[in-house]
């Protein structure tokens, strides 16, 4: 599976940006990134959910994230991903919104919605969070020991 994350902003050096790449280097699976941004006015939030959606890559899956989201174990992220995968869905976007959320247009577009939890996060942050979470779930559905949290050996998508 191919993940690509949509977001509005830019890195630019944040310290975040080294965290985030990473966790994009460790991973098996290409991540891209694609960056939005739309410059103050009316209409913005609008504007933003244009530009998110039309960067999603063509029938991938969208997973928003949002506060009102689901809030899932790594172990759930990982079985909602190889749920994904073994139905014979190649790509997965995850967009990040910005300071104001998503716009209705994009709530309806998203296949689901996460939740990183009831925190608020600085949306840079969020990319690396997410990239270490993509990393994991990875992990997980490989049975690799770098997940320890929970029932990890002989863990398998269709299990628990």
């Amino acid at each position: 599976m191919r993940f690509a994350v949509v977001a509005v902003g830019r890195m630019r050096g944040d310290p975040a940006a080294a965290l985030f790449e990473r966790y994009r280097k460790r991973l098996r699976a290409p991540l891209s990134v694609t960056e939005i941004e739309v410059p103050a006015g009316p209409a913005r939030a609008r504007r933003e959910g244009e530009r998110l959606l039309a960067a999603v890559p063509a029938g991938a899956a969208v997973a928003v994230l949002d506060e009102g989201g689901e809030m899932l174990s790594s172990e759930g992220l990982a079985r909602r991903l190889a749920s994904w995968r073994d139905s014979g869905q190649r790509d997965c976007a995850f967009l990040i919104g910005g300071a104001d959320g998503h716009g209705a247009d994009v709530l309806e577009k998203a296949d689901f919605r996460l939740s990183l939890g009831r925190m608020t996060w600085p949306h840079l942050l969020v990319r690396a969070m997410l990239a270490e979470q993509l990393y994991r779930a990875e992990t997980i559905l490989a049975d690799h020991p770098y997940h320890r949290g929970g029932q990890t050996r002989g863990f398998r998508a269709g299990a628990n």
